[in-house]
C-alpha cells in the first residue's frame, strides 16, 4: 500500500493540531487526511502538506468510511460513542482518551517500552496518560535491568494538559496579575498564574484524584507489572507546556547511580541532562517542542540502604511525547 487513509478525531484541538504537525514532520504515509471535529468546527480548514483540508463532522454517517487509521483526541465520551462506527468501517482506532486504556483486551502502548503489544490489538490501541508515558520511558530501561519494587512520583503538570483554554488562561491571568489585576479562573478551578494546586481531577474515596489513579494503574499495565507498588501526587504548575516529574525508585537489589546513567544513555526516547557543576537539569523550557524524555538529577536515594534507591528528575513535552507523538509512533509500529 502506498499510503493510508487517516482520520484525526478532535483535529481542531491542541493535541489534534500537534498530530497534524507530527504526521507531516515524520512523513507518515498519509494517502488522504480527514480532519474530524464537532459541528462547531465544521467549515474550518486545517493546513496539511501545503493544502487547506476541510474539517468534517465527526458523527456524520460516513465519517469513517474508507479510513484505515483513526488518531483520536476527542475525550472518552465522544470516542466511546463513535467507536462502533470506526469498527464498522474497519478502521483501527488509536485513542488518546481514557475510554479503553484499562480494558484487558486493549493494548496500552508506549512504543519504546512495550511496542510489540500493538500486534495484539482487536481494532483499538490505547495511548496512555501523559504522565504515565513520560514516567515509563524514563524508568522502563532500569526496570528491565533490575525489577523496580516501588515508584513514588510527584508531578509538576503544565497547563497544556488541560487543553488550549487552560493554556490561554495561564497567559491571560499572568498579564492580568502583572498589570495589578486579579487572576480569574474559568477553564481551571483555581488561578494558575503564579500558583500551584492539586491536579483538578475529581478526588476518589481513597483520597487520590483521577489523574493519580490513572498514573498508578497505567504504569503497572505498561510495564507488565500488576503487583508493582506505585503512588503518585499530581500537581498543576504555571507552565505553558511540558510536564516534569520527580521520581523515586526502590529496587530489590543495589542499583548504583553510575550504572543507571549507563543504562539511560542508551535508552530509546531518553536524553540525559545531568550537569551538576552548572546545576543544569531537565526543564519544561528544554523539553518543549522536543520528542525526547529528558532525565537528570540521577542520584542515589540516601534514605535507603545498600544503594537500593534512585532519584530522577524528568521532563517531557506533554503535547508531543505525552500525547500526539506517542500516538503516531504507535501508528508507525502498525504500518
Amino acid at each position: 500500500m502506498s499510503g493510508f487513509h487517516v482520520a484525526v478525531l478532535g483535529a481542531t484541538g491542541v493535541v489534534g493540531h500537534e498530530m497534524l504537525s507530527i504526521l507531516e514532520e515524520r512523513r507518515f504515509p498519509v494517502k488522504t487526511l480527514r480532519p474530524l471535529a464537532s459541528s462547531r468546527s465544521v467549515g474550518k480548514t486545517l493546513r496539511f502538506k501545503g493544502e487547506d483540508v476541510p474539517v468534517q463532522l465527526a458523527d456524520a454517517p460516513d465519517a469513517f468510511r474508507g479510513i484505515d487509521i483513526v488518531l483520536a483526541s476527542a475525550g472518552a465520551t465522544a470516542t466511546k460513542k463513535l467507536a462502533p462506527a470506526m469498527k464498522a468501517a474497519g478502521a483501527i482506532l488509536i485513542d488518546n482518551s481514557s475510554a479503553f486504556r484499562m480494558l484487558p483486551e486493549v493494548p496500552l502502548v508506549v512504543p519504546e517500552v512495550n511496542g510489540d503489544e500493538v500486534r495484539k490489538h482487536q481494532g483499538v490501541i490505547a495511548n496512555p496518560n501523559c504522565v504515565a508515558i513520560i514516567l515509563c520511558v524514563a524508568v522502563a530501561p532500569l526496570h528491565r535491568v533490575s525489577p523496580i519494587e516501588r515508584i513514588v512520583v510527584s508531578t509538576y503538570q503544565s497547563a497544556s494538559g488541560a487543553g488550549l483554554a487552560a493554556m490561554q488562561e495561564l497567559e491571560s491571568q499572568s498579564r492580568a496579575v502583572l498589570s495589578g489585576g486579579k487572576a480569574e479562573p474559568k477553564a481551571l478551578p483555581h488561578p494558575i498564574a503564579f500558583n500551584v494546586f492539586s491536579h483538578n481531577a475529581a478526588i476518589g474515596a481513597d483520597g487520590y484524584n483521577g489523574e493519580e489513579s490513572k498514573v498508578i494503574a497505567e504504569t503497572q499495565k505498561i510495564l507488565g507489572a500488576p503487583g508493582l507498588r506505585v503512588t503518585a501526587t499530581c500537581v498543576r504548575v504555571p507552565v505553558l507546556r511540558a510536564h516534569t516529574e520527580s521520581i523515586n525508585l526502590q529496587f530489590g537489589a543495589a542499583f548504583p547511580e553510575e550504572r543507571a546513567r549507563d543504562v539511560l544513555k542508551g535508552a530509546p526516547g531518553v536524553e540525559i541532562i545531568d550537569d551538576r557543576e552548572r546545576n543544569t537539569f531537565p526543564m519544561p523550557l528544554t523539553a518543549t517542542g522536543k520528542d525526547a524524555v529528558f532525565v537528570g538529577r540521577i542520584r542515589q536515594d540516601v534514605s535507603l540502604p545498600d544503594q537500593r534507591g534512585l532519584e530522577l528528575f524528568v521532563s517531557g513535552d506533554q503535547l508531543r511525547k505525552g500525547a500526539a507523538l506517542n500516538a503516531i509512533q504507535i501508528a508507525e509500529r502498525l504500518v
